[in-house]
This record gives structure tokens, sequence and C-alpha cells, in this order.
């Protein structure tokens, strides 16, 4: 049986500090190219993303230069971090299986 994820797609103006501390700890050097998914969302609209996971959620994090700077600009001491306008209701959601491409 194929255990299913929720795939959330994440804009940077959604990004919350615990997403943003998973990208920080699988890409402390930054992303680069080849880390880069590529795939249409339900518009058919192209996105580049970056993906990090947790046990139930595969999350697509859209890549941006405010992304790449706020990562590079992280510190995990930081309290400045405000994600008070995240909110999950704008996140595209879709349930796959592990084994599916995006």
């Amino acid at each position: 049986m194929k255990t299913t994820m929720k795939r959330v797609i994440v804009d940077y103006k959604k990004l919350t500090q615990e997403i943003l501390d998973m990208l920080v700890e699988k890409y402390p050097n930054g992303y680069k190219g080849k880390d880069i998914i590529v795939f249409r969302n339900a518009q058919n609209e192209i996105i580049e993303a970056v993906e990090v996971k947790t046990e139930d959620t595969v999350y697509l994090v859209k890549v941006s230069q405010r992304l790449a700077n706020t990562m590079e600009n992280y510190d995990e001491d930081d309290e400045d971090w405000d994600d008070s306008e995240s909110e999950n209701d704008d996140m595209e959601i879709g349930v796959e299986s592990d084994n599916d491409d995006f």
C-alpha cells in the first residue's frame, strides 16, 4: 500500500518560521539549479520550487529572489521573523503518493 503525502505549494508571502527553518537546514549554503523542481500547478502555470518534507507533507516553496535573500540572511536566533501573515488558506494543497513526480 502506498503512503500518501500532502503536497503544499508555498509562496514566499506565506512562508512560516517552521518551513524557513527546514529550508535553511536542508540547503545551508543556499539552493542550486539542481535543487529546483519545475512543474505545472492546477492553473497550468509553470512553477519553480524547492522541496522540504515532513513526516506527512511535502512543501514546495516557490523560488524567488526574496526567498534566496531571506535564507542567506537567516539567523536561527533571530526573533524578528514574522509569520503572522501566513495563512494556509491561500496554499495549494493536493494529495499525492510518495512515488509520484511533481
